[in-house]
């Protein structure tokens, strides 16, 4: 019996502005989907009949709520996923939240839609009352505890295995095609190809070496895989979470260092001293309430995010990336005497000097 597959949306490939330098390049195409380390992503289940899409019946041509709410059961089952890919002791952290609009990750169980996730930070892009998640048959069916792994895996910045360049796949094409394009995919031709078939950059890809082991990765039928010869009989992965995709998700996302963040002092910077990928936490204790300004200078492309602490943990606020651009990195936002900040910079590359400070103003 053929497998369902996930199947991610279609999207353009991002577009750089000329002459960047191949490091400088790499460095973007692989973070920019990532999340900043310590950020806490609250999901959040549609839990009301009337939260899903109107849909034309194809036979009748009235129009039908389609719902977006899952069992009871279904919901604990991710819940559970989200708590292994937690217990691996990473940098990030998952909380169940009541109303959609303090959601990162919006889950819905509509069936026939298929299993999805948005990748990484672009379900920032999302509206509120859209989902950047969807499980499209029953997840307490034997065998299919891995299909949440894997989409929690996109919601993390991961992308499909058996894309990676360095998988060395030769695909039967057409066999693929016609696999797909039949029960219970029923995709198209564009579908497949975006998702099976089209290889990923190199930068993009969990690591150097291709691991048929990994959640992202899909089980294939015998006759798909032409080479590597040992899968022509088929490629069968545990739908457990591998050594390799712990190594990546501990990688990008390492446990809270101590001492904590530094203090982010009104009109004094502070230098960054990082690295590719590295990272740099600050506390801001606004001194007056009013609009303050908070950005990074020198010659780097980062990400600077602003979280505001409510309830004890930190709650996005606002955020700008100045990857690939000739700027630096500049966002506003009106921070109150009292309360509690946290400005989280994450480095993709730096050139020139190398030197690269942030300041609040």
């Amino acid at each position: 019996m053929t497998a369902r597959y996930c199947s991610l949306a279609q999207a353009s490939a991002p577009v750089f502005a000329p002459g960047l330098g191949a490091e400088r390049l790499s460095a973007l195409i692989s973070g920019r989907r990532m999340w900043v380390n310590g950020t806490v992503l609250h999901y959040y289940f549609f839990d009301r009949d009337s939260d899903g899409s109107a849909t034309p019946d194809p036979e009748t041509g009235h129009v039908r709520q389609v719902s977006w709410v899952g069992s009871k059961e279904q919901q604990d089952l991710v819940r559970e996923c989200f708590q292994e890919w937690h217990g691996l002791g990473v940098g990030l952290s998952f909380v169940e939240v009541r109303d959609r609009s303090e959601a990162e990750l919006r889950i819905g169980f509509q069936r026939g839609d298929g299993s999805w996730s948005t990748v990484g930070k672009d379900a920032l892009q999302v509206g509120l009352n859209d989902r950047t998640m969807n499980f499209g048959w029953d997840l307490t069916a034997p065998g299919e505890r891995g299909t949440a792994l894997h989409e929690i895996g996109h919601a993390l910045g991961m992308l499909h295995e058996h894309q990676s360049p360095f998988a060395g796949i030769h695909w039967d094409d057409e066999a693929v095609y016609a696999d797909l394009a039949g029960p219970p995919n029923f995709w198209s031709r564009d579908k497949t190809f975006f998702n099976i078939l089209r290889k990923l950059d190199p930068d993009e890809v969990n690591g150097s070496v291709w691991d048929p082991h990994s959640i992202m990765e899909y089980p294939f039928a015998a006759g798909m895989i032409l080479e590597p010869e040992q899968f022509r009989a088929g490629l069968n992965p545990p739908g457990l979470l591998s050594r390799a995709d712990k190594e990546f998700v501990r990688r990008w996302y390492p446990p809270a260092e101590t001492p904590g963040p530094r203090e982010l002092v009104p009109f004094r910077s502070a230098p960054l001293r990082l690295g590719p990928a590295e990272q740099a936490d600050f506390v801001v204790e606004p001194p007056e309430t009013r609009e303050y300004t908070v950005g990074t200078f020198g010659d780097g492309d980062a990400v600077v995010v602003v979280f505001e602490e409510r309830d004890g943990e930190p709650r996005y606020l606002t955020a700008q990336d100045d990857g690939g651009t000739p700027h630096n990195a500049t966002v506003k936002a009106r921070l109150v005497k009292g309360r509690h900040y946290v400005v989280r910079v994450r480095l993709y590359s730096s050139w020139g000097s190398g030197e690269t400070a942030v300041m609040c103003w």
